[in-house]
């Protein structure tokens, strides 16, 4: 009997494995140098996809087909239920209950991040951050919702999370109290969007991602950009990817 192996179910549990520190000596990929976007193939042999894929991501968002789309069904009920600095990013982790319903199946809110800055472009114009609210389904099915910040007014609900960023040890899981509503306020009241299908835009690069980008950008102030870089030191985001002729539907 052949074994069956359920990638899906990989690339989930690295996803979720993401805020674990790596052992000492360990070649950990980055976004820079020899560790960078174009070697992480080079990194590990599971991160093949990486320069092998077809339908990767992000990519530089044009439509090329009007389908009127319907509203996306979001339920998000549950709070937040812990905060961590992974090494490439702040990650915000939630507590079960938070669903984005798909298809009749029932994409569970995970995590959401953030990249400075944006990763996925809208019409050939890049953002300087960009937040993407992870989502899965019992059996590793994978959809993210991308919501692109302008640099303007400061951004309230941004401030809650940077409060913490610069206190959070590298890899140490925080408490922290945000509210299920606080969540919604991440993502602009028009909810207007693109849909196609993508990748993780991090190792291993797993396909068959649904993506969902909002039109509509928030605000994010210059300080707070600045905040993060200082945090961090280096942008994180991966480069565009060719988008292969898919589509991208509106």
């Amino acid at each position: 009997m052949k074994k069956i192996i359920n990638y899906s179910a990989i690339a989930l549990s690295t996803m979720l494995l993401a805020t674990s520190v790596q052992a000492k000596g360990d070649k950990h990929w980055g976004y820079m140098g020899e560790t960078g976007p174009s070697h992480w193939s080079e990194v590990k042999k599971n991160f093949g996809m990486c320069s092998k894929g077809k339908v990767q991501s992000p990519i530089n968002i044009i439509a090329s087909k009007d389908v009127e789309l319907k509203p996306l069904v979001l339920n998000y009920k549950s709070n937040a239920k812990g905060i961590i600095n992974n090494g490439h990013t702040v990650q915000v982790n939630i507590k079960d209950g938070s669903v984005l319903k798909l298809d009749g199946l029932d994409y569970k809110l995970k995590q959401f991040h953030f990249h400075v800055p944006s990763e996925n472009n809208i019409n050939g114009n890049a953002f300087p951050l960009e937040a993407h609210f992870v989502h899965a389904t019992d059996d590793g099915k994978l959809a993210v919702i991308g919501v692109m910040f302008a640099e303007g007014k400061k951004n309230k609900m941004l401030k809650k999370i940077w409060r913490k960023l610069s206190k959070l040890e590298v890899g140490h899981e925080e408490k922290f109290n945000l509210k299920s509503k606080h969540i919604k306020e991440l993502m602009p009241k028009n909810k207007d969007y693109y849909k196609f299908m993508g990748s993780l835009t991090t190792p291993p690069c797993s396909e068959n991602v649904k993506w969902y980008v909002y039109k509509n950008h928030l605000t994010v102030s210059k300080k707070q950009i600045n905040k993060f870089f200082k945090v961090f030191g280096f942008p994180n985001n991966r480069p565009i990817q060719d988008t292969n002729k898919r589509v991208i539907e509106e």
